[in-house]
């Protein structure tokens, strides 16, 4: 059956529609979120009574609506629950019960000035809300109707006005306190005034017995004693924030100060929007200073920024959005791992016979026989050999983690910046396999094809320039990694054999590691064992 849903009790004003969580058609749950409405003090989130399926919307955005007014007609699922329809009218006697809490101050006959315990008054039989704001300060001149604290339930955000002018003299509730009805918020001493706030208790107590109305109204109660015709005055130095309870946990999810956000809803209310775009901002700040070595943490001094074009003409070209993420992981590895950096050179001139002499059979099965392979296959039996080159330190920094498995990095030089594509369970596949999967890989990253997964659980690195030249290079380690093998450009040198200098293809090793987890002389046998493995590939099979 069809039945007419009306807004409940909010106390004694009205608020503005500015979110609307359905629409027609939609099927809805009891207690599921409708709308939210905004009033000079609070923003609320009115649920539905029950469930059903929404037939028509009464409401629509930026409507200002108050208690009783229509909002939809529900198709109730197999309802026989129409007396429950006016559930929501009878809601509104609990509203005398907040009427007499806000007019407490009032109430003063001429007296010398007073201390009044000004406590919560009636926010509805919801149960507890969290402080998430107090907006005053002890010594603070406060005046009727200043916010003195924000509470936020599940429902709703609303703020606490003070029931008289005064000043505060002791604040007894504290930040992230869960208070209820009729608790103690602060001490006020009012200026020639009567102790009228001491009905404020006994009107909180009496409020449990009032609301018995549907769950609709319950997370709503407390708009009775917050909804001014006139807003007021900003306290805490303007501090005050209008947000939404979804928003403000978004906000709580991302570490985000309310205070610092701009306000783009009605009424400079912030929204969720305005919370990501934030954020997107502080990522992109937090991206751009690294890459641009505008600071170097650990307390190092920023490097001056200077005004090139004094000195001739200069373009600025903007970095990709590859070379920035490079940037900011190849700094924060550089700080926090203590570099040093083994070189070495192996004698590969029967493994480039070897390779040369399998050509035919690569192309054969369809790839392309590089040293890469080699080398990964090398660096597989090794790091089986010394695990600790296969592991990383644990965040406590108070063990290793050896990893069972061996997954392999490879740098890719890309038009866009460098990526690391990974070949998994390295030490299982054939070179042919090897190659094969490498190339596959490669081609993906130039052609920004890589998925997540490809580029994620390298126990180690290799980072080849031989195609382009050098001698030896210090590559940064690939954190949480603990070592990283570079590798130049393999010449021809002579090399004495004991009797006569020999022409040998000597290939430039260079090994960063982290010195926390190795130590000098284990790089130095990891190098070295991996120089005779490269000279001869067969002891590989022993």
């Amino acid at each position: 059956m069809s039945e007419l849903i009306r807004v409940p009790d909010i106390g004694s004003g009205e608020g503005e529609i500015i979110e609307l969580f359905v629409k027609v058609g939609d099927r809805i749950e009891a207690d599921q979120s409708l709308l939210t409405l905004e009033s000079d003090k609070a923003s609320m989130e009115i649920p539905a009574p029950k469930a059903g399926v929404i037939k028509a919307l009464k409401v629509k955005l930026g409507d200002r609506l108050k208690e009783g007014d229509e909002l939809m007609e529900l198709e109730v699922e197999g309802a026989a629950a129409a007396p429950e329809a006016p559930a929501a009218a009878p809601a509104a006697a609990p509203a005398p019960v907040a009427a007499p809490v806000a007019a407490a101050a009032p109430a003063a006959a001429p007296a010398a000035a007073t201390v009044q315990d000004i406590h919560v008054p009636d926010i509805g039989s919801s149960g507890k809300a969290k402080i998430i704001e107090v907006l005053v300060k002890v010594g603070d001149s406060v005046e009727a109707d200043q916010s003195l604290i924000t509470l936020e339930s599940d429902k709703a955000s609303m703020e606490i006005p003070s029931p008289a002018a005064g000043v505060v003299e002791a604040i007894i509730a504290k930040l992230d306190d869960e208070v209820g009805t009729g608790d103690l918020i602060l001490k006020l001493k009012v200026a020639g005034a009567a102790p009228a706030a001491a009905p404020a208790p006994a009107k909180a107590e009496a409020a449990p017995a009032a609301p018995a109305a549907a769950p609709a109204a319950a997370p709503v109660a407390a708009a009775k004693v917050e909804v001014a015709p006139v807003a007021a005055p900003a306290a805490n130095n303007g501090a005050k924030v209008h947000a939404g309870p979804a928003v403000r946990q978004l906000a709580r999810e991302f570490g985000v100060e309310l205070s610092a956000v701009s306000a783009s809803g009605p009424h400079g209310r912030v929204l969720k929007e305005d919370v990501q775009a934030y954020v997107k901002a502080m990522m992109q700040k937090a991206k751009e200073a690294p890459a641009a070595g505008a600071t170097g943490g650990a307390g190092i001094p920023p490097i001056p920024e200077v005004d090139f074009s004094r000195f001739g003409e200069v373009e600025e070209v903007a970095m990709t959005r590859l070379m920035q993420v490079g940037a900011t992981n190849l700094h924060r590895s550089w700080l926090n791992v203590p570099h040093v950096t083994q070189f070495d050179s192996a004698d590969i001139t029967e493994l480039e016979a070897f390779r040369v002499a399998q050509k035919a059979v690569a192309e054969k099965a369809g790839v392309k026989l590089t040293v890469l392979p080699l080398l990964l296959k090398a660096c597989a039996h090794l790091l089986k050999e010394l695990p600790d080159f296969n592991s990383s330190l644990a965040p406590s920094g108070k063990a290793i983690i050896r990893k069972k498995y061996v997954n392999i990095g490879f740098a890719v030089d890309t038009p866009d910046g460098l990526l690391v594509p990974v070949i998994k369970n390295v030490d299982q596949k054939s070179l042919l396999q090897l190659a094969g999967e490498a190339a596959a890989l490669a081609e993906k990253a130039r052609t920004k094809k890589l998925s997540a997964d490809d580029m994620q659980g390298a126990c180690f690195t290799i980072s080849s320039l031989g195609h382009i030249g050098g001698t030896g290079f210090t590559p940064i380690v690939n954190a949480p990694e603990v070592a990283i093998l570079g590798v130049s450009k393999a010449t021809i040198q002579p090399v004495w054999d004991g009797k006569a200098f020999q022409p040998k293809l000597m290939l430039p090793l260079s090994l960063s590691y982290d010195h926390r987890v190795i130590n000098g002389a284990a790089a130095a046998r990891f190098t070295k064992r991996l120089s005779d493995l490269l000279a001869d590939i067969r002891t590989m099979l022993l």
